[in-house]
């Protein structure tokens, strides 16, 4: 059996995924890594496929601004489709070496693994003639939308477990009309635990595909700290030298540290006060560029990362780390969205937003 790397991440903006595929894509077309099977969930985000109809796209922006959902053109085949919390979306890196260069068996694969995955919770799907995806009835329970470059993979599926199918609303799912969306709790009517979903789909990916898994952890571990006023949001700016951009507090997890006691050593380092981090029930995962690095690591560096946010009186001076940073300073929410390079910052951002403003919200 050829090897494949299996890696499964955590929440991954839909900008840090195509990152993280193109670069090992990359790698793969030039044979200086294995086979990759990337398994994650994205925050909500509707994706149009090359050659998509855009008026597949019910919502308007204030809509998608409301549901808290973004819209993003891709390099993927298919029409328009949703991703979202409660969805495995799988990437598969695969090189289709002679005598597999053929893009329709390997379509057929994935709706294989897919098939025998929710088979497993007694769900009959198939496959329908001139509609990609598979399908319970006239219910798509999982969309594909697949890429070959220099015949290697990526894009892949999406499964739909718990997702929020009200989402499906804001599109016409691959640009089809007059069929539904389902998923895997919808169709047994209880709570499936995403994980043990994931491992099915592991299984079988393996079966159908022949291949050795072997799993490949992060690289390197880190935590976020997202310090407040309950208006106003504190940023620290990195050196030119370290990057030259504003980033919210973030560091490495020591040997044995809690994430919990991690963020509040990152917290008192930076900033020079104690503060009680609370999580935001938020880790995610991402590419880290080797520039940002102080020291080697084997490529890709990828990195798994728990949020947290602190409030913080801001009329108090903050002592930064002037090492890493020259500056600092207090913003809006908005402000600091525009300031913020790195989408999954952006993205916690938007989770602290949001608690805050429920925090606000009369009982």
């Amino acid at each position: 059996m050829r090897r494949c790397e299996i890696h499964r991440l955590h929440l991954v903006t839909y900008e840090n995924g195509m990152k993280l595929q193109q670069k090992l894509v990359e790698m793969r077309q030039r044979e200086e890594i294995v086979d990759q099977l990337l398994l994650l969930e994205h925050p909500p985000v509707i994706t149009l496929g090359r050659g998509g109809d855009e008026t597949n796209l019910l919502a308007t922006p204030e809509a998608l601004a409301h549901h808290g959902v973004r819209f993003y053109e891709t390099t993927r085949g298919g029409d328009i489709t949703y991703h979202g919390p409660g969805q495995i979306v799988g990437y598969p890196i695969l090189h289709l070496g002679e005598g597999n260069r053929d893009v329709r068996r390997y379509v057929s694969a994935i709706e294989e693994v897919l098939i025998r995955t929710v088979a497993e919770y007694g769900i009959t799907a198939a496959r329908v003639d001139g509609r990609r995806g598979i399908w319970v009835g006239n219910d798509k329970i999982a969309a594909i939308g697949v890429r070959i470059a220099r015949w290697v993979t990526s894009h892949g599926w999406a499964l739909n477990v718990s997702t929020n199918l009200e989402h499906f609303r804001l599109i016409t799912p691959c640009g089809l009309h007059g069929t539904g969306v389902t998923s895997i709790e919808r169709e047994t009517g209880r709570s499936v635990p995403i994980d043990e979903v994931r491992e099915i789909l592991a299984v079988k990916f393996a079966e159908v595909f022949e291949r050795e898994l072997v799993p490949r952890a992060e690289t390197i571990r880190l935590v976020k700290v997202l310090v407040h006023d309950g208006e106003r949001v504190l940023l620290l700016h990195r050196k030119a030298e370290r990057g030259n951009f504003w980033q919210p507090i973030t560091g490495a997890i020591e040997n044995g540290e809690s994430t919990l006691d991690a963020a509040r050593r990152e917290l008192r380092e930076e900033t020079g006060h104690d503060a009680d981090p609370r999580s935001l029930d938020l880790t995610q995962s991402f590419m880290i560029e080797s520039q940002y690095l102080e020291s080697r690591h084997p490529a890709p560096v990828i990195a798994s990362e728990p949020a947290f946010e602190a409030r913080v009186d801001s009329r108090l001076p903050i002592r930064v780390d002037t090492l890493e940073h020259d500056t600092w300073g207090w913003f809006t929410f908005a402000e600091a969205y525009e300031r913020i390079r790195w989408s999954d910052d952006r993205e916690a951002l938007d989770r602290l937003a949001i608690r805050n403003s429920q925090l606000a919200t009369p009982a």
